[in-house]
C-alpha cells in the first residue's frame, strides 16, 4: 500500500461539517432577506396602485375610483386598473398576488355629501414557518399614507377601508398598527 493518495474519511467528515455550519448561519439570513424583499415590493405596489387610482380617477372613472362600489375588498379594481394600463398584469391578473402577498382593493363611490374613497390591502401569501412571504400585512387608503401592522393574528386577514383609516389615526384604533416611516 505504498503511494496512496486522496482524503481519509476524517478529513472529508471535517469539511461536510465545515459546510454545515455556514449553511446553518447562512440560511436564516437569507430567508430573512427574501421576506424583506417581499415586503418593499409590496410597499412600492401600494404606492403604484395609490398612484393609478389617482390616475383613474382624473383620467377614466369620472371622478370615481375603480373597484365595486360599497368598501367590499375584492379584486375588481386591480383587474380594472390593469385593463386601462395604469398597472402591470402581475399585479392586475386575476390572482392579484405579487412577491409573495396577496392584493385586494375596494371603493366607496361619491355621494352628494361625501367625496368617493378608496383603499387596498395586501397580506403575506405564507405568514409562518420557512416558506414565509412576510412579517406585516399592509394598507393605503385616499389620503396616500401607508399602514403596517405586524400582529401575527391579523396577517391572514386584508384591512378593511375602517382598519386603514383607523390605522392612521394617532394613537391608532388597532393594536400594534401604524403609519410607515419613511
Amino acid at each position: 500500500m505504498k503511494n496512496q493518495k486522496g482524503f481519509s474519511l476524517i478529513e472529508l467528515l471535517i469539511v461536510v461539517v465545515i459546510i454545515g455550519i455556514i449553511a446553518a448561519i447562512a440560511i436564516p439570513n437569507l430567508l430573512a432577506a427574501r421576506r424583506s424583499a417581499n415586503e418593499g415590493s409590496a410597499i412600492s405596489s401600494l404606492r403604484t396602485l395609490h398612484g393609478a387610482q389617482m390616475t383613474y380617477a382624473a383620467t377614466s372613472g369620472n371622478s370615481q375610483y375603480a373597484g365595486t362600489a360599497g368598501g367590499a375588498a375584492d379584486k375588481v379594481a386591480l383587474t380594472t386598473l390593469a385593463g386601462v394600463n395604469l398597472i402591470d398584469n402581475v399585479l392586475g391578473g386575476s390572482s392579484g398576488v405579487k412577491s409573495g402577498y396577496d392584493f385586494v382593493g375596494g371603493r366607496q363611490a361619491s355621494t352628494s355629501t361625501t367625496p368617493a374613497t378608496f383603499f387596498f390591502s395586501a397580506i403575506p401569501t405564507s405568514a409562518s414557518g420557512l416558506t414565509q412571504t412576510g412579517t406585516r400585512r399592509f394598507g393605503v387608503s385616499t389620503p396616500g399614507v401607508i399602514v403596517a401592522d405586524a400582529t401575527a393574528g391579523s396577517l391572514g386577514s386584508h384591512f378593511s377601508e375602517a382598519d386603514v383609516t383607523g390605522c392612521q389615526a394617532t394613537p391608532s384604533t388597532i393594536p400594534g398598527c401604524g403609519p410607515l416611516a419613511n
